[in-house]
């Protein structure tokens, strides 16, 4: 067992280190646990992929976050195994440590819901691996069908989920194929290509506004997408896609953007897991009956001062990550915690160049196109983690808008 620290976090994700950040302001020691060496950054993988921004852009070295102070030391090992009770993790090198308070915050993973075949055969955008197997796959296949201009079909693109992550993706490669192959490979082959956005729910943007599902829809028919909703996925085979109400739609690359659920490391707590595998926290953030042990971001089901559930966002895990380390504050020095007060800034999906949806505000303000377009790139910006990769990804993005270029190169494996 190695040394006792005041608090131990697992995960470096949004809300492991904000609330990393926070401890260390009040002189609080920490110790933070993440198998990757970087923070990296979720909402923007999907540019990535489509060579839109490079990885650089998305990520940022956790020892550069903290390198200003010395009450928060990174560990770049993945952690084996947790003890609630005892406030301990074993690292898969076999060392334990143990802290007053113990901090879960390491994200979730995809759900495929045990479809057959999806794990094996689809590509999940949660990681930057992930981000670059799929962009290499892209290529790939774009390679093959420029190589072989006999084929009847281009690359045919399935993605899978109707929420922001799916539309997202889906409105990238779709403009990729209008406006970037034609140049990169030939206007032939742009012609075959296909992007198929597919969900089990009737509606697109399931939270959204009817209005904002509405210009979704539009803009997204405009791109060349084509939607098919209402029935599930129930098999995927190297090829295809089988669907509830019987129909098959042939596929070179399946994007699964069909949802997260908690990972194994939660799943073997002992821990109390409610809708998605993940901890139904209590007010201040607690996990229910396990004393000085919180659990933020996509691994934990957090709730507004309503009973509202809080969306799985990078701004709520951040906002908790803080309040969480001002409760460990607290505890540590015998005082009360509070409840957590989430601040609603609203649902944002970017759709595609010049078009996105916004939900701003507790009350919902809607706004479409431009200006939400324009506000999505501002808070993506302000959300990002340093200067460098602020500036790096506001020029790929202004080179994108007003070129149509790709200056960034996909490295990675497809397999």
């Amino acid at each position: 067992m190695g040394p006792t620290t005041e608090v131990i976090i697992v995960g470096g994700g949004f809300a492991g280190v904000a609330c990393a950040r926070e401890l260390s302001r009040r002189g609080i020691r920490t110790l933070i646990f993440d198998k990757n060496s970087y923070h990296q950054f979720q909402p923007l993988l999907y540019q990535v992929a489509a060579s839109q921004i490079g990885v650089s852009e998305v990520t940022r070295p956790l020892r550069a976050i903290f390198h200003r102070t010395n009450k928060v030391k990174v560990f770049t090992a993945e952690v084996a195994s947790i003890d609630t009770a005892n406030h301990s993790v074993t690292t898969t090198d076999g060392h334990s440590y143990r802290a007053r308070v113990l901090v879960l915050a390491n994200g979730a993973e995809p759900n495929f819901f045990d479809t057959p075949g999806a794990r094996e055969h689809t590509y999940p955008l949660y990681s930057v691996r992930d981000a670059t197997r799929l962009g290499t796959a892209l290529v790939a296949a774009l390679n093959t069908a420029n190589n072989e201009p006999e084929m009847e079909h281009g690359v045919r693109v399935v993605v899978v989920g109707g929420g922001p992550t799916g539309v997202e993706i889906a409105g990238a490669i779709a403009e990729n194929f209008r406006y970037i192959v034609p140049g990169y490979f030939s206007p032939e082959v742009a012609e075959k290509c296909s992007v198929h956005l597919v969900d089990m729910l009737p509606n697109l943007l399931t939270p959204f506004d009817d209005k904002s599902k509405a210009y979704a829809v539009k803009r997204l028919t405009r791109m060349g997408v084509k939607l098919k909703l209402g029935s599930g996925v129930t098999e995927v085979t190297p090829g295809s896609l089988t669907f509830a109400d019987g129909a098959h739609l042939p596929a070179d690359i399946v994007v699964w953007a069909g949802g997260l659920k908690a990972g194994k490391l939660v799943g073997d707590s002992g821990l109390s897991l409610g809708r998605g595998g993940r901890v139904d926290v209590t007010a201040d953030l607690k996990a229910p009956g396990a004393g000085g042990v919180y659990v933020l971001g996509d691994t934990a089901n957090m709730t507004d001062a309503r009973g509202n559930t809080l969306p799985q966002l990078g701004s709520s895990a951040q906002q908790a990550g803080k309040w969480a380390a001002r409760n460990i504050a607290a505890e540590l020095t015998g005082n009360p915690t509070k409840p957590f007060k989430y601040v609603d800034k609203g649902y944002m999906a970017m759709i595609g160049r010049g078009a996105a949806v916004a939900e701003l505000g507790p009350k919902r303000r809607l706004v479409h196109g431009p200006i939400a377009f324009a506000a999505w790139l501002a808070v993506h910006l302000v959300l990002l983690s340093g200067w460098r990769q602020r500036a790096s990804a506001l020029f790929s993005w202004a080179e994108d808008f007003l070129s149509h270029s790709r200056s960034h190169v996909v490295l990675g494996r497809a397999d």
